[in-house]
């Protein structure tokens, strides 16, 4: 699987700051945690990227990344009950409109929940728009 590693890792991270913390929080205060622990293990991450949108080649806007780990996995934080379609949608647009392949939808509700998306650039590249079905969803229990 792409970025196996990396994923895993966040992964790996998210349940500690999830089991340290619990649930309750902003979703602000997980973002500071999983920055600080994602750096702790050795990984490069930025806080709100900026994550240009591109449309026909052109420039349209700018997305903030909640995290973006090794400038190849968009990491998206939800603190809410549970995680919910427009959650996916939200993120698999994300995917749609850069070059990155694999995202990662955390939930800090009151049971974890990891979803991870990929959609490979050359889908992206052959289809004018790609469609839920051309993204790999999966979400791992905790």
């Amino acid at each position: 699987m792409k970025h196996e590693e990396v994923t895993e890792k966040i992964i790996g991270v998210f349940y500690d700051v999830y089991n340290e913390l619990g649930h309750g929080f902003l979703e602000a205060v997980y973002e500071e945690a999983m920055m600080i622990a994602l750096t702790e293990a050795g990984l490069e991450v930025k806080r709100q990227a900026p994550i240009p949108i591109r449309f026909r080649g052109r420039n349209i806007g700018d997305y903030k990344a909640d995290l973006l780990v090794g400038g190849k996995v968009l990491v998206e934080l939800k603190a809410v009950r549970a995680l919910a379609s427009e959650h996916e949608a939200q993120t698999i647009h994300y995917l749609q409109a850069t070059d990155i392949e694999i995202a990662l939808l955390l939930n800090f509700g009151p049971r974890p929940q990891v979803r991870r998306f990929i959609l490979d650039n050359d889908r992206k590249r052959s289809r004018t728009k790609a469609s839920k079905e051309s993204v790999s969803i999966r979400e791992i229990r905790g």
